[in-house]
């Protein structure tokens, strides 16, 4: 099957991009498309928007669909977009994946039903359903349970990835290693794996995984776009620097939840008007703020790098 833009260029490093906020809450249009300018100069192989960094459950099916429409137009096609466009509703999943689709996404990031905790013969038909809606959009899968209560196994993952041709591959947001081995092993070694754990990047490329989709890239960008392009360039050694100088940053990001740390440091640094987040979230309280504070001390060199950008 031909898509729009050759899957085979959906590698490396995939922004999972904030949504910013203004003070009072609203969506900031301006911020997040100066964003994406930035994750472009500092070398991100591409740009997604919608995912779990990104807020989505905070925000309505109207706000997702004006970020995604602004991040489409914003990118250009200079580097492939992903789209993230799932939800607990499957008839909110496939009107932001149109909308998505009409917009001209790249492919799009599904993440799998949260709260329900269907069976895997559930998911199955909701993945099916999907990909039977829109057979000529790249989908992708996302297992995130640590989010959603369900984890999507991986001999459900080779079946929906055998029986349908626009299913692609999948974001695994999960520390179990081992799971990453064994959804290559059942499905193929074509299919794509993405990781979606900073710290199992890198390694997930020695299992033959064709990128990351890391929250770390919001403050680190060229960094983290580095580290892929040396292990592919067979430097291994210097990819793996890289890898252990970003553990500080890693750990600045959950100092408190995700994406509160990120929007915080973006703000500090004059990238996005606002450190907000939505509720249930909370910005940074004083502790935290301590603890991102030494962590930026920590890896102020690849901090200072990162501001050429």
């Amino acid at each position: 099957m031909r898509f729009r833009t050759s899957t085979a260029l959906i590698t490396g490093s995939i922004a999972p991009l904030i949504t910013p906020f203004t003070d009072s809450g609203d969506l900031d249009i301006e911020s997040l498309r100066r964003l994406v300018e930035w994750q472009i100069d500092a070398g991100s192989h591409g740009i997604s928007i919608g995912g779990s960094t990104g807020e989505p459950s905070a925000q309505t099916i109207a706000e997702r669909i004006e970020a995604i429409l602004a991040v489409a137009d914003q990118v250009n096609d200079r580097v492939p977009f992903i789209a993230g466009t799932g939800s607990a509703k499957l008839d909110e999943t496939i009107e932001l994946t149109n909308a998505a689709h009409l917009a001209g996404a790249d492919a799009v990031l599904i993440i799998t039903p949260y709260y329900a905790r269907p069976t895997q013969e559930a998911l199955y038909r909701w993945y099916a359903t999907i990909a039977q809606e829109f057979p000529d959009l790249p989908i992708i899968l996302y297992n995130v349970p640590s989010r959603t209560a369900v984890e999507l196994d991986p001999t459900t993952v080779a079946r929906l990835y055998r029986d349908f041709d626009n299913i692609i591959g999948i974001k695994e947001t999960t520390k179990d290693f081992e799971h990453f081995s064994r959804v290559i092993h059942e499905a193929g070694e074509d299919i794509g794996v993405w990781s979606g754990i900073e710290l199992l990047c890198l390694p997930l490329l020695a299992l033959g995984g064709v990128g990351f989709v890391s929250a770390v890239s919001n403050i680190a960008p060229h960094t983290v776009a580095r580290m892929y392009e040396l292990w592919i360039a067979g430097d291994h050694d210097a990819a793996r620097r890289l890898h252990y100088a970003l553990h500080p940053l890693v750990d600045l990001l959950f100092v408190e939840t995700n994406p509160a740390p990120a929007k915080w440091v973006l703000h500090q640094q004059g990238r996005i008007a606002s450190p907000c987040v939505r509720t249930p979230l909370i910005t940074p309280t004083a502790a935290g703020i301590e603890q991102i504070e030494a962590l930026l001390d920590r890896a102020s060199v690849i901090v200072n790098e990162e501001k050429a950008f």
